[in-house]
C-alpha cells in the first residue's frame, strides 16, 4: 500500500519584519531578534484556523483539478486551539469544502501533526480500499490572548494553513513509510491549566495563559546543564526518528535529497541536520527564516514550495522529520 502527493496550496497571513513587531511582544527583544527570524505572518483580525485551512485546502483542490464529491478523506492537523471548544474543526472544513462523502480526522499532536497526519493517511489507505483520494491540511493561528507569537518559544509562530491532496495512483512525491514515537513525561509543557475541565473558566476571570519557556525552566529547577540536556534530547531524539525511518526505508541518511524541519530557529535546524547528517543547504533553513513557524503546517508549507521551485528530482528521497509538544518525534519519508 502506498500513495503519493499530487498538489499542494498554502494560505498565510500578511508577512511583517519582526524587527517592526517585536517590542510589542516582548521586552527580551535583544533575545527574540537573536533567532534569526526575518518575518512572521499575522493573519488579520477575525480570521480563524478553519478560514485558513478551507482556503489552502480549496486551492490544493483547485490545483489537482479534483471535485469535492471525489474526495474520500479529510486530515486536518492543528497546531493552536480552534475558533471554539467542544468544535470539531476537522468537521466543520469538511463540511465548508463540501466533502458531503468524505471521513474527517482531526489531529492534534501539536508542531507534530503535520508529520504524524502522513502515518494517518497511510492507515486509512491501507484500510479502506474504497480510499482512492484524499486531502491534508495543517493549519495554525495563534490564538494571542493564550500565546505570546514571539516569546513563549524559541519559535516565532506564523498563521497560514498548506495542504496536499493525495491520491493511491499518484506516480509523484510516493509514501514509503513513517516513524514516530511519544514522550510523555513531558505532556505538560505548554499546557493552558485554565478551562479544561479540571479547572473550568469562572465568571469574571481574566483569559488564561499556555505555560511557556519558564515553566519548562521550573521543571528543570532552573538548572541549566539539566535545560541544556532537554534541548539535546530534543535534537537527539528527532535525528533518531529520521534514522529509524531511513531505516525501515531500506536507505540511508546520505540518500536523503532533501530534510525538511520544522521552521525552528537556524541554530537548531542546523544542529538537527549536523546529527542527522545532512547539509543544511538540503534543508528549510532559508523558508523557515523568511516566514517563521506554522506549527502543524510547516511541513506541507515547505514541501509545496521546493515541489513548486522545480527543485526536486525524479527519485529524490525527501525526510520530513519534526517534534512537538507531547512530545511527539516522528519522521515520514517521501520518494519523488
Amino acid at each position: 500500500m502506498t500513495f503519493g502527493l499530487i498538489a499542494f496550496a498554502a494560505e498565510v497571513g500578511e508577512p511583517v519584519p519582526v524587527k517592526d513587531v517585536v517590542a510589542d511582544y516582548t521586552e527580551d527583544v535583544a533575545r527574540v531578534l537573536a533567532y534569526g527570524y526575518d518575518f512572521v505572518h499575522r493573519a488579520a483580525p477575525g480570521t480563524g484556523l478553519t478560514d485558513l485551512a478551507v482556503e489552502a485546502g480549496g486551492q490544493a483542490l483547485a490545483a489537482a483539478g479534483v471535485a469535492a464529491r471525489d474526495v474520500d478523506l479529510l486530515v486536518l492537523a492543528i497546531t493552536d486551539i480552534a475558533e471554539y471548544l467542544y468544535w470539531d474543526a476537522a468537521a466543520a472544513v469538511a463540511h465548508r469544502l463540501g466533502l458531503s462523502w468524505a471521513e474527517a480526522v482531526l489531529v492534534d499532536q501539536g508542531c507534530a501533526g503535520g508529520v504524524t497526519a502522513f502515518d494517518t493517511l497511510a492507515g486509512r489507505f491501507a484500510t479502506h480500499l474504497s480510499y482512492d483520494t484524499a486531502l491534508v491540511i495543517g493549519a495554525n493561528r495563534t490564538t494571542e490572548a493564550y500565546w505570546n507569537r514571539l516569546d513563549t518559544h524559541s519559535l516565532l509562530f506564523s498563521d497560514g494553513a498548506a495542504a496536499a491532496v493525495a491520491s493511491r495512483n499518484a506516480t509523484s512525491l510516493r509514501w514509503r513509510t513513517s516513524y514516530a514515537e511519544t514522550d510523555g513525561r513531558y505532556a505538560d509543557f505548554f499546557r493552558m491549566d485554565d478551562g479544561g475541565g479540571a479547572n473550568p473558566f469562572g465568571p469574571g476571570t481574566p483569559p488564561p495563559k499556555v505555560r511557556d519557556a519558564w515553566q519548562i525552566m521550573e521543571h528543570f529547577q532552573y538548572d541549566s546543564d539539566r535545560m541544556a540536556g532537554f534541548a539535546d534530547e530534543i535534537n537527539d531524539r528527532t535525528a533518531r526518528a529520521v534514522h529509524r525511518a531511513c531505516k525501515q526505508a531500506g536507505i540511508t541518511e546520505d540518500e536523503l535529497a532533501w530534510l525538511l524541519l520544522l521552521n525552528d530557529n537556524p541554530r537548531v535546524i542546523a544542529a538537527q541536520a549536523d546529527l542527522i547528517g545532512v547539509p543544511t543547504s538540503r534543508t528549510n533553513i532559508r523558508g523557515a527564516r523568511q516566514h517563521g513557524h506554522f506549527g502543524a503546517a510547516d511541513h506541507l508549507f515547505e514541501l509545496g514550495n521546493l515541489h513548486a521551485s522545480g527543485e526536486l528530482g525524479l527519485g529524490d528521497y525527501v525526510a520530513l522529520a519534526t517534534n512537538g509538544r507531547g512530545m511527539h518525534w516522528a519522521c515520514t519519508i517521501l520518494w519523488s
